[in-house]
């Protein structure tokens, strides 16, 4: 059995860029695996919708080619997850793509294990009709009509399908849609580390150098053992500290002692964290609870209409001085108007207007909301059935926001649109109406894997 297994995480996010000197130096500190995560669903619903990626090809096949040769000349094997940002199929082809390219390019001959995360409405239906589907908040009961009505389903993998595939001789595992922390936990897990130790070096790490004092210089280097874990920076120049590392436990988590996976959740409540030296850090006591019931978290994202957008700017000191009030003569004139002139019904569209420099960011939260704001972005979004619907309305509301005055007292002032034409076409857009879990009885069940050799 090991005494310790070193995980090295590059980045955060695949594509993002590193330096390459923080992966020598990592291999050189006795890494046995690469981890990185290629995706991520804050970029909001529109990758999933159309299983594309919203890194940029260059940029992805640029960290490839770092990656690739380094751990195939160090004998290690490389694992991505959550390929080409949502973790379609298209985006796990998409990320091989790349990867068969480098292999070509530096005579390299590897094996490649590709796993399948999409699920289809109709697989899901019998979960859903035998009561495995369950809503986690703040979702509501799930629906066959929501289901069919996406245009893309995955499920998010646990460390189990990554494990087979590192089993089966794969030297890169290329996955679909699954948690950051498998990732770094799966080759510990594999050479029996506690899980406890396990997922929690994974969970902070899962964001490369978010966990040290410096993340633009590198990612980290973890060493886990039976005992606890210990992270240091790839960069020589940065450090971690009890507090960088602790603080990784509040990132994209409700709970900041407990996190939930799909074969149970990690407790970190007695976790210690202790400053080894002046760049790592020490941690020991976290615990894994084991699910009485394996569990995988849907994601699906549907068309939710077509998109324009009318962008506007105001620096006139008086109408900043009474914004609110103008806004909402503005959109009243709207509402009142469009159905009329336009032959739409209140249901027919709908209206979303943000100001930037005001309260786009807070809303109702801004603390400063009753300061008049020095100058005001204002963005109009129309989203209707049809894109030509949604630039109508678009090209309705056009003069008001250039022209609408304060009142019947005030001449007409103008504003300045963003560019000409004034309307941006959006296309078609999308939402995510999947936040549920299906209950299965193996990790493995929802996923398929496929292996073959990519190089010279």
């Amino acid at each position: 059995m090991s005494r310790s297994v070193r995980v090295l995480v590059p980045v955060g996010m695949l594509g993002a860029g590193f330096p390459a000197t923080t992966v020598t130096r990592g291999i050189a500190l006795g890494a046995d695996i690469i981890a990185v995560d290629a995706g991520s669903t804050d970029s909001g619903p529109h990758y999933l919708g159309t299983a594309t990626s919203k890194a940029a090809r260059a940029a992805v096949a640029r960290d490839l080619d770092i990656l690739v040769p380094a751990a195939r000349a160090a004998g290690i094997p490389l694992v991505v997850g959550s390929c080409g940002t949502c973790g379609s199929d298209d985006g796990v082809d998409w990320v091989h793509d790349i990867v068969a390219e480098i292999a070509v390019a530096h005579s390299l001959t590897f094996t490649v294990a590709r796993i399948y995360s999409e699920q289809r409405a109709e697989d899901l239906e019998v979960h859903l009709a035998d009561g495995r589907i369950r809503p986690l908040e703040p979702a509501g009961p799930l629906s066959t009509d929501v289901l069919r009505r996406c245009s893309h389903i995955v499920g998010l993998m646990g460390h189990e399908p990554l494990a087979d595939a590192l089993r089966q001789g794969a030297d890169v595992v290329l996955a679909g849609r699954s948690t950051d922390t498998a990732l770094g936990a799966v080759l510990p897990l594999i050479h029996g580390m506690p899980p406890g130790p396990a997922w929690h070096a994974a969970k902070i790490a899962e964001c490369g150098g978010l966990a040290t004092e410096d993340p633009r210089s590198g990612g980290v280097l973890l060493s886990v053992d039976h005992g606890g874990f210990t992270i240091e920076p790839l960069a020589p120049e940065t450090r971690c500290t009890p507090r960088s590392v602790a603080a990784h436990m509040l990132y994209e988590n409700a709970d900041p002692f407990r996190m939930r996976e799909p074969s149970g959740t990690l407790d970190t409540s007695n976790a210690r964290y202790t400053a080894v030296d002046e760049r790592s850090v020490r941690v020991e006591g976290s615990r894994f609870e084991a699910a009485e019931q394996a569990t995988i978290k849907l994601e699906g994202a549907a068309p939710a209409g077509y998109q324009t957008m009318l962008m506007s700017a105001i620096r006139d000191p008086r109408y900043l001085e009474r914004l609110d009030e103008w806004c909402t003569n503005v959109m009243a004139y709207l509402n009142s108007n469009i159905p009329s002139t336009l032959k739409l019904g209140p249901d027919d569209y709908d209206l979303n207007l943000v100001r930037f420099g005001h309260d786009a960011v807070l809303g109702h939260a801004e603390p400063h909301r009753g300061q008049a704001p020095r100058e005001v972005c204002l963005v109009l979004t129309v989203t209707a059935a049809d894109q030509e619907t949604a630039t109508q309305i678009a090209k309705f509301a056009n003069p008001a926001f250039l022209h609408a005055p304060l009142d019947d007292h005030t001449s007409f002032p103008t504003f300045a649109f963003f560019g000409s034409p004034a309307e941006t076409e959006r296309g078609q857009q999308y939402e995510f109406v999947l936040q549920h879990a299906v209950d299965v009885a193996d990790e493995r069940s929802l996923f398929r894997t496929t292996l073959g050799k990519v190089g010279a």
